[in-house]
């Protein structure tokens, strides 16, 4: 069931636990992805708080936000770039997207495999996808005050068994948001050092959301007849002497 717009833009843009998340989540998108110079990068579900740093050099930058979810204009005194749509019907065209991320999308439909097929539909060959889901493992899915404690948490195996069922090839995996879902003080002012430590020691702590990054990858198309042209047919008959026609009788 996927949340309300304006929850989620009460959260991230106006609470400190909601900046302090998408500060997080956003470095480690831009750590993966650098750049999208001259690239289309589309996100879907909520993921414009990640989008902004590619409105300078990206071709085209798309916010795609699910029907029952609803809409809001992004980026906040700009030209509007977000779109209301279903899950499974994206006004985009087949294989035009070269970056795409997910996030409060795949863990939140009611229609997970269709909504992977249109991911992949919408992807160009070679185009990368980032997938942001509740770690079923971390603290951020057992809380209700964040967006990540509604919908369906994954573990790693989970998330990496169900994208690669639909073909995508996964380039990348991370856990992140190790500081605690909690509005507290002292939660806040640490929030840094246990981001560093969490990442420093994965085995020990387990982080709120789990980020994988997966390629399109196109199979050559099979070859169909010869593979190779016939340089020198073969003569079936070559050197037999040609028939002599019989003689007439008188």
């Amino acid at each position: 069931m996927h949340l309300d717009v304006l929850d989620l833009r009460q959260f991230y843009y106006r609470s400190a636990l909601g900046r302090a998340a998408q500060k997080v989540i956003r470095t480690e998108l831009t750590q993966m992805w650098p750049e999208a110079q001259g690239q289309m990068v589309v996100g879907f579900g909520f993921a414009v708080p990640l989008l902004r740093p590619y409105l300078k050099d990206a071709r085209r930058v798309i916010g795609l936000m699910p029907g029952p979810q609803g809409v809001m204009p992004w980026p906040p005194g700009e030209k509007n770039q977000s779109v209301l749509c279903e899950d499974t019907l994206w006004p985009i065209e087949t294989g035009h997207v070269d970056k795409l991320v997910m996030m409060h999308g795949l863990d939140t439909t009611e229609q997970p495999t269709a909504l992977l097929d249109e991911a992949w539909r919408v992807l160009g060959p070679g185009g990368r996808a980032v997938f942001i889901v509740p770690n079923r493992a971390g603290l951020w899915s057992r809380s209700d005050k964040t967006p990540f404690g509604y919908g369906r948490p994954y573990s790693l195996s989970q998330l990496e068994s169900q994208l690669r069922k639909h073909r995508f090839v996964t380039e990348r995996t991370l856990s992140t948001l190790y500081q605690p879902p909690s509005s507290g003080r002292i939660w806040r002012k640490s929030a840094g050092l246990i981001e560093r430590v969490g990442h420093s020691m994965p085995l020990i702590a387990a982080g709120g959301v789990l980020m994988v990054e997966v390629s399109k990858q196109m199979a050559a198309p099979t070859p169909t007849g010869l593979s190779e042209t016939v340089k020198r047919p073969l003569r079936v008959l070559e050197g037999m002497t040609k028939p002599v026609p019989k003689p007439e009788t008188a």
